[in-house]
C-alpha cells in the first residue's frame, strides 16, 4: 500500500476506532502517524514530567500500589473535594458500568450523538434508553427545556448530559446545566458527564461538581486520561454526595487503580502551573485549527469548546474512504462517526493538535478533495475565502473563544517535502 503501509482493513473490525498500537504494529517500525482520532491533551505532561515517570518506571512496575481509598483521598487533597464525594476508578467507562449496574434500573434518556458507551452500556444489560436526537440544522445544539419535556414525556427515569459534548463540542452554561438537575430533582439519578470540561474557555468556572454533591440525585464524571493527555493509565473520577459516591465506591475493587495512576496523581499538585499553561496552548491551537479547516472547500465546521471539531464532508467526499486515505498516504488517523448513533459517515471528528500537525492533516484533505474538483480549488496556493463552497468561516466560531491569529496561509508543508 502506498505511503505508510498500514492495513486499512484494521479500520473496519469493531464498533470503535481501531487503537493506536494496533497502526502501529500494522505499519511497523518507523511508522510516523498523528492522531487525529484519540481526544489527547498534547501539551500535558511535560517531557520533564516524562522524564521523572521513565525514572521510576521500575518501582511503578515492580510494587504493587496503594489501595483505591489511598488515591482517591490524595486526588481529593490536591483537587479541594471532600473525599466523602469522590469515587475514583479505573477510566470513566469503569464508572459507567457501575452507575448502570447500581443506580439505573429502568430507564435512561440521552441526547444523540454522544459517547457511545452513554447508550450501548445500558443496552447491553435491557435497559430502555430513550435518545433525544441533536438536529444538524441546529448545529446540535441541546435545548434543555426541550430535553426535559421529552423526559417527563417518556418517563425516563434517569437522565444524561455530556457538557462538553463528544462528538459536536457543544457547551451548555454552567447556570443552566444547574437548572436542569433542578429541573429533574425527582429522578433517580441525573448524570452530568464533564470528561471535556477543562477544554472549555467559555467561562471562568463551568464545572456543576460542587453543585452536585449538595443535591440528592446527581452525579458528575471527570476524566483525567483525557485532560491529562494520559489515556494509557486509565482512570477518573465521580462527584456525588456521600450516599451515591459511597454506594458506588464501595462496589469497585479495593485495587482498581495501577501504580501508574497513583503516581501521576502525587505528581500533579507540584505541576498544576504546566497543565493550566497546556488548556491555554490548546485553546489557542483550537481558534487556528478553525480556521485551518474552514479553508478546506465545501467543509462544514461545527463551533468547538473541546478538544476537537466535528466537520461534515462536502456532499461527494466519503469518511471512510478518506480516513483510509490519510492514514493510509499521509499517516494522519482520523474518528470517521458512521457508527455514532445520530449521524452518518458524512461526519468526522478530527482532535485537536499543535499546527505543524494541523498542516499535515490539511494536505492530506486537499489530496483528498482533488479528484472530485475541476480547476485550482485544491492547487497549492493559498484559497480565496470569497470563492464559494464553504458552510463555515473562522468568523463563525463562537466569540467567546480567545482571539489569536492564524499565521499561515498557505499548504505547503508536505508538497514541498516531496518536490
Amino acid at each position: 500500500m502506498a505511503g505508510t503501509g498500514i492495513d486499512t482493513s484494521i479500520l473496519n473490525k469493531g464498533a470503535h476506532s481501531a487503537s493506536y498500537f494496533d497502526l502501529a504494529r500494522s505499519a511497523g517500525d518507523g511508522a510516523d502517524i498523528v492522531d487525529f482520532c484519540i481526544p489527547c491533551n498534547p501539551y500535558f505532561p511535560t517531557p520533564e514530567m516524562f522524564d521523572e515517570l521513565s525514572r521510576d518506571l521500575k518501582n511503578i512496575l515492580k510494587y504493587y500500589p496503594s489501595d483505591s481509598m489511598g488515591i482517591t483521598k490524595k486526588l481529593s487533597s490536591v483537587l479541594g473535594l471532600h473525599p466523602q464525594t469522590v469515587a475514583m476508578a479505573n477510566g470513566s467507562t469503569e464508572l459507567i458500568t457501575w452507575i448502570d449496574h447500581l443506580l439505573i434500573k429502568e430507564s435512561i434518556a440521552i441526547p444523540i450523538p454522544t459517547f457511545g458507551r452513554w447508550t450501548d452500556q445500558p443496552l447491553e444489560t435491557g435497559k430502555r434508553v430513550d435518545m433525544f436526537p441533536l438536529q444538524e440544522r441546529e448545529g446540535f445544539r441541546l435545548n434543555l427545556d426541550d430535553y426535559v419535556r421529552f423526559i417527563r414525556e417518556r418517563n425516563s427515569r434517569v437522565a444524561v448530559i455530556c457538557n462538553v459534548n463528544n462528538p459536536d463540542g457543544n457547551y451548555i452554561p454552567r447556570r443552566d446545566v444547574i437548572r436542569f438537575m433542578d429541573m429533574l430533582g425527582d429522578l433517580d439519578l441525573v448524570v452530568v458527564d464533564e470528561s471535556f470540561i477543562d477544554f472549555s474557555d467559555a467561562e471562568q468556572y463551568p464545572s456543576v461538581g460542587p453543585d452536585a454533591v449538595i443535591r440528592p440525585n446527581t452525579v458528575v464524571l471527570k476524566s483525567l486520561g483525557k485532560n491529562f493527555g494520559l489515556h494509557g493509565i486509565r482512570f477518573g473520577y465521580m462527584l456525588a454526595n456521600p450516599a451515591i459516591a459511597g454506594k458506588i465506591g464501595k462496589a469497585l475493587p479495593k485495587w482498581n487503580l495501577n501504580s501508574l495512576a497513583e503516581k501521576v496523581v502525587f505528581m500533579i499538585q507540584d505541576h498544576e502551573e504546566e497543565y493550566e499553561d497546556s488548556l491555554r496552548l490548546l485553546s489557542r491551537d483550537r481558534r487556528q485549527m478553525a480556521g485551518e479547516l474552514s479553508r478546506v472547500p465545501g467543509l462544514t465546521v461545527f463551533p468547538s469548546q473541546g478538544n476537537f471539531f466535528l466537520v461534515k464532508l462536502p456532499t461527494e467526499w466519503s469518511g471512510v474512504a478518506l480516513r483510509d486515505f490519510l492514514v493510509a498516504n499521509h499517516g494522519v488517523y482520523t474518528r470517521e462517526c458512521g457508527n455514532k448513533l445520530g449521524m452518518t459517515s458524512q461526519f468526522m471528528r478530527m482532535v485537536v493538535r499543535p499546527p505543524r500537525d494541523v498542516d499535515r492533516l490539511i494536505d492530506g484533505m486537499m489530496d483528498y478533495g482533488r479528484q472530485f474538483m475541476r480547476g485550482s480549488q485544491y492547487d497549492d496556493g493559498p484559497i480565496d475565502m470569497r470563492r464559494g463552497g464553504w458552510s463555515n468561516t473562522v468568523e463563525d466560531v463562537p466569540d467567546n473563544l480567545i482571539q489569536y491569529p492564524s499565521r499561515r496561509t498557505e499548504y505547503t508543508a508536505r508538497r514541498a517535502a516531496n518536490g
